[in-house]
Order: structure tokens, then C-alpha cells, then sequence
């Protein structure tokens, strides 16, 4: 870890912390928030985790869910002054404060110490303590390694470790991307070490869909499908109404867009959502294709380079029609990336 000794000397003594992580957290962002505040009380800390939208509900066993804060207008002042009075802020998870919305310009004013624990490419200068790494797997990596590197290993139990369990395998895909690194699987015996039950966390993260979330799936694989065979490419676009149709909760596309890459041949996928306000666009690839690189340059997003995420402020017909029309842009790319 970078400069283990800065953040040794931050927490010596009990402080106000204060831990976020990005919009629409997934398993990664909320585990490892958790993961690290169960620590931080055990190490005498006043902690208070605030995220800066819902999250899918079935994440809503993680120890230290039921103190979670969920940032909204209503509870916005509350909101501001626990930031402005924290004297540590923790970011997991996110590389640029713009990813937290309202509470970026907020955090980004506090005098509290700002620390950033993530694995994104290119983050943002905004902290004080920087324990960024982009070879990371998951930030629930990142944190293990920290509480480690802090000498409190002993300090993990089994509902710590089932929160950063949860995502390490979420991020990792099951442990099937290539990220998964021999620091991955010495970690993961770690924690069955310590007794988590790795198989329920699975259970509980991946066997909890709603009945309508399955025929929402059902549908989207049978009507919504889009390959385009001559880019290697496939994609879903989904309508406002289409969600609401299904009664959409958070949560409830998370991992759709994944169903595309296991098509043969495909190495570029895509979910295009009309979210209302906006148009929300997740990207994976597989190979050497960055969709990091795609986002960034084209969608105002950005993220890691097999898995990326996007935004546009154009109609839902509009961004599919932007999205097709860069594809020819980048055939020679996506014809020679490799599975």
C-alpha cells in the first residue's frame, strides 16, 4: 500500500470519519464501504457511511447496512454537515468526485482529510491520501490489503469478510476475469479461513431476483437483443417504458449486459437504458478492445478497460443511432481483439 504510515498516523487516535462511494453503488462499492467501517468501529471510530443514491436490495445484508445514509434532497443538509465535520473522508470505489453527484462539490470543499481506496484507471487529484491502484481486482482488495498493512488482519471477522468477499467476486466475475490475480485467491482463502461462507454470500448477492426481474430478463434476451456480427458487437436498448413495465428496481439490469459477451465471436457488449433524466450506458469487452477508452472519448465516462460506463443527454433513439455510428471507427479494433 502506498504510505501505510501516513494513514497509521491519521487513525492513531479515534476520529469523526465519514465513507462514500459512487452513485447506484454495486456489491464492490457497498462491501468494501462496510468492509472497512466495521473495521474502523472495532478500531474506535465514529463512523457513518453515506451513499449518494439507493442501491440494489439485494446487498441489504451486509453488515451496517441498516446505518447506511442515503444521501437525497430531503436529508441534504444532514447530509452537509456530517461532511463538513468529518475529520476523515473515505472515497472507495470511484476515481473522480463527479461520480458521487451533489455531495462531489461537497466533499470536495471539506476540510476533513480526504482519502481515495480504488481501482479505477486515471483518478482524479482530489485527496489528501492517494490508495489508488488500477491492478486491483475489486476496492474490497484494496481494503483487505490496507487492514492487513495496518497490522489488524486479526480484526477481520467473518461479517467483515463477507462484505469484502462480496466484492471481490462480483468485480472479479465469479473469479473468471482476468483480474483475478494470486493476490485474488490468497485473500479468498483467507476469508474461508476466517470462516466466511462463501457460498451463501453467492446465494444471497446472485439467487435473490424478484419474479418480474426474471421475465424483464427473459424479455430483454428474447426482444432486445441487438448483434451486429460484422463489429463483433452486441448491445441492449432499453426503454423508460420497458422498465416500468417490469416494475425496474435498482439492481434489476445489473449484469445483463454480460449475457452478450457469451455470444461466440462477440468481444464488444453494451446496455443503452433511458433512464429519464438521462441515457445510462454500461460497456464490456473482452480482449485487448478498451471500452475504458470508448467511454471516455465518446460517452463522458470512463472506468477499467474491460468494463466501462457512459452517459449521454440525448434521446434514447438518438445515443443507439451515436453508438452505431462509431462502430465502423473502431472495426479494425474490435475484428482483432481477441477473446
Amino acid at each position: 500500500m502506498h504510505d501505510i504510515n501516513a494513514l497509521k498516523e491519521l487513525l492513531k487516535e479515534p476520529k469523526e470519519v465519514m465513507i462514500t462511494t459512487h452513485h447506484k453503488p454495486d456489491a464492490d462499492a457497498l462491501g468494501s464501504s462496510l468492509g472497512l467501517a466495521g473495521y474502523l468501529k472495532k478500531k474506535g471510530h465514529r463512523v457513518t457511511v453515506i451513499t449518494p443514491s439507493d442501491y440494489p436490495s439485494f446487498l441489504a445484508w451486509m453488515e451496517g447496512n441498516d446505518e447506511v445514509l442515503v444521501y437525497s434532497e430531503k436529508n441534504d443538509t444532514l447530509v452537509r454537515r456530517i461532511i463538513s465535520e468529518s475529520q476523515v473522508i473515505f472515497c472507495l470505489d470511484f476515481s473522480a468526485l463527479s461520480r458521487i453527484h451533489e455531495m462531489g462539490e461537497y466533499i470536495r470543499e471539506a476540510k476533513g482529510t480526504k482519502v481515495l481506496i480504488d481501482h479505477h484507471l486515471e483518478p482524479e487529484n482530489f485527496a489528501d491520501l492517494d490508495y489508488a491502484d488500477s491492478s486491483a481486482a475489486a476496492t474490497a482488495e484494496l481494503v483487505y490489503d490496507l487492514i492487513k498493512a495496518m497490522g489488524d488482519r486479526d480484526l477481520i471477522d467473518t461479517r467483515i469478510g463477507e462484505c469484502l468477499y462480496a466484492g471481490i467476486m462480483t468485480d472479479t466475475g465469479s473469479f473468471r476475469h482476468p483480474s483475478t490475480s494470486q493476490n485474488v485467491h490468497l485473500i479468498i482463502a483467507d476469508l474461508l479461513q476466517i470462516g466466511v461462507n462463501t457460498s451463501n454470500v453467492h446465494r444471497l448477492i446472485y439467487d435473490s431476483s424478484s419474479e418480474l426481474r426474471l421475465r424483464f430478463l427473459g424479455y430483454a434476451l428474447k426482444d432486445k437483443l441487438v448483434v451486429l456480427h460484422e463489429y463483433n458487437t452486441a448491445y441492449f436498448a432499453i426503454t423508460a417504458d420497458e422498465l416500468k413495465a417490469y416494475d425496474s428496481k435498482t439492481g434489476d439490469t445489473e449484469g445483463l449486459v454480460n449475457f452478450a459477451l457469451t455470444i461466440e465471436g462477440i468481444v464488444f457488449a453494451a446496455i443503452i437504458i433511458d433512464r429519464g433524466q438521462a441515457v445510462k450506458m454500461s460497456f464490456r469487452s473482452v480482449g485487448t478492445f478498451s471500452v475504458n477508452e470508448f467511454a471516455r472519448q465518446n460517452f463522458s465516462g470512463g472506468g477499467h478497460r474491460n468494463a466501462a460506463g457512459g452517459i449521454s443527454h440525448e434521446s434514447l433513439e438518438a445515443t443507439v443511432k451515436k453508438f452505431e455510428s462509431l462502430l465502423p471507427l473502431y472495426k479494425n479494433e474490435l475484428l482483432n481483439s481477441t477473446k
